[in-house]
């Protein structure tokens, strides 16, 4: 059995004393991961439909690409909660 020394040992403390959480890794997709998925749907859409003047066929995926935008910024602003709370009151009765 080896012996550890204090100093580690009180490292180790500190270490499992710090909160665990998901904000770096949030803020790394959101910082670099996304703009990079973005140019690359920006260049596919250019170069798939672009050359070949199928415009209609570009605009439909634009279409879908602004959807999914609008879902991926509901997503990272929080204010998705609000938008599910302001429909399930549209269907719900308040009881007064």
């Amino acid at each position: 059995m080896t012996a550890m020394p204090l100093e580690t040992l009180a490292q180790l403390d500190v270490l499992a004393q710090a909160e665990v959480g998901t904000a770096g890794i949030r803020t790394w997709i959101i910082e670099n991961l996304l703009p990079l998925l973005l140019l690359t749907v920006a260049v596919l859409l250019l170069w798939l439909g672009g050359g070949k003047g199928d415009n209609a066929g570009v605009m439909r995926r634009v279409g879908g690409v602004i959807v999914a935008l609008a879902i991926i910024g509901l997503a990272v602003n929080g204010a998705g909660v609000n938008i599910g709370t302001f429909i399930a009151g549209l269907f719900s009765s308040s009881g007064g």
